[in-house]
């Protein structure tokens, strides 16, 4: 009995305390795409005994740190369609729906909610905005791969500033032209191809900024070093710069890790620690804002759902887990895929000891990391059916195919490293939940996802 009104006091105690302090007047809302536990936990692992920081990377330094549960209306394992529209609605919906729940009824998103009570609004992934984790802020269908129509919404939207790698309404499915920019234009937008566009036109009112080459699906893994492209901390801090320039008295921002999620389903354990790296550089931005603005700042992490069920600790895997060969990998599962189709479709032929001399410069295998003979005899056999017999069989995930050979090089390379997969696609598993700043003590239970947004509404509508 004690228990139970001492566990109704606190709540009461909460309840109060939220009432009585004023609303935030900046809210950064950060969503690592496909971020579970297990990708936190090797990133904060790589962080330390890697490149040897004692501190614990910035989101874990965040006073409120929780969990989330993530299963949509009609699936116990959700897909981002669903888990962004109850991030961003607070409603559940079915997996593929966004901005409506299951029987049609369309919902509306916290950024919608502030935009009219007079909040500055962007929108920033490293994927496409017409993807469905930003999708879920502005846009209302029944399937989240209506492109055109979702770019039809993010026109109507009003919000001040939309970034991402490409639109892919552009085009219908004939190769016609949509008029999709033409939308946008007629709406107020002026859309930016890159960083120099952008700088050209940052003083317009309201932007989209999208990659200089609308030919490429997201902005390229920071593993790969692109040199040009946009990432994660330039589009937060571009972001950042315009709505202190058009709402400097309050906004929201929703910043997306999508690459994590991509990385994550190809099962590329090197990338995805370093988009995790990468996304914790966007969030510094924010918490450097927070530390000016304390008292006005409320700054909430956490993700749609765990994709890949990445961990640390595999079977017949090494005795201790080496992060440090992640600093040999120079490219992404998606650059050696390139890679190796270019060669194929070339028609040339490649010799072994050329592969393995790439293999060794690019990802460290026969080199700084030791191939065992049994893993040497596999990579080479499927080396032989793929550029030499021409029967590989191909791996396909959500966003690529792989050939056989690329599959085994990497799963090699992470089962060597000391780090495994349960699969290519998403788990019903719990994701983190950190906070900092006004109403974060809101957070610090375990959360099931609508209850985030709802939380949100609860803290900016307070008088």
């Amino acid at each position: 009995m004690f228990s139970k009104f001492l566990s109704f006091a606190v709540c009461l105690f909460v309840a109060i305390g939220a009432a009585a302090q004023q609303a935030p007047k900046y809210i950064f809302f950060f969503i690592g795409d496909g971020m579970g536990m297990g990708h936190v936990m090797t990133a904060q692992t790589y962080n330390r005994t890697v490149l040897g920081n004692d501190e614990l990377l910035p989101m874990m330094q965040f006073p409120v740190s929780s969990l989330a549960m993530t299963y949509s209306a009609n699936r116990k394992v959700t897909d981002s369609a669903a888990a962004g529209t109850a991030l961003s609605t607070g409603y559940k919906t079915n997996n593929g729906v966004l901005g409506m729940t299951p029987d049609g009824t369309t919902v509306y998103s916290i950024a919608y909610d502030l935009k009219k009570q007079g909040y500055g609004i962007a929108i920033g992934t490293s994927v496409p905005p017409d993807d469905a984790t930003p999708g879920a802020f502005y846009a209302h269908v029944p399937s989240r791969s209506m492109y055109y129509e979702i770019g039809l919404d993010m026109a109507r939207s009003g919000y001040d500033m939309f970034v991402g790698s490409k639109l892919r309404g552009l085009k219908d499915g004939n190769g016609r032209e949509t008029g999709l920019l033409d939308s946008l234009r007629v709406h107020g937008y002026t859309v930016a191809f890159g960083r120099e566009e952008f700088e050209k036109n940052k003083n317009n009112d309201k932007i989209v900024l999208l990659n200089n080459d609308p030919r490429i699906e997201h902005f390229g893994y920071t593993i790969d070093s692109i040199t040009g492209n946009l990432h994660l901390p330039y589009i937060t801090q571009a972001c950042l710069d315009h709505l202190m320039k058009v709402s400097p008295d309050k906004f929201f921002m929703m910043i997306e890790g999508g690459n994590i999620d991509w990385a994550a389903h190809a099962n590329d354990g090197g990338a995805v620690v370093k988009e995790i790296m990468n996304f914790n550089e966007a969030i510094k931005i924010a918490y450097d804002f927070y530390l000016q603005h304390p008292d006005e700042t409320l700054i909430v992490i956490t993700a749609d759902h765990n994709t890949g069920g990445m961990q640390m600790g595999v079977k017949n895997g090494p005795e201790d887990i080496n992060l440090k060969n992640m600093d040999y990998q120079r490219v992404s599962i998606e650059m050696f895929e390139l890679y190796c189709k270019n060669i194929i479709e070339s028609g040339k032929s490649v010799k072994w000891d050329e592969m393995r001399a790439y293999l060794k410069a690019n990802l460290g295998l026969y080199g700084p990391i030791t191939v065992s003979e049994k893993q040497d005899e596999e990579i080479r056999d499927k080396f032989e059916k793929t550029f030499v017999e021409h029967e590989s069989d191909d791996t396909e995930t959500l966003y690529t195919t792989y050939n056989e050979f690329v599959s085994t090089v990497f799963s090699t390379l992470d089962h060597i490293t000391g780090i495994g997969w349960t699969t290519t696609s998403h788990t019903g598993d719990f994701v983190p939940v950190f906070a900092v700043g006004v109403g974060s003590e809101l957070f610090k239970n375990v959360n099931n996802n609508i209850e985030i947004p709802a939380k949100i509404r609860r803290i900016t509508t307070t008088k």
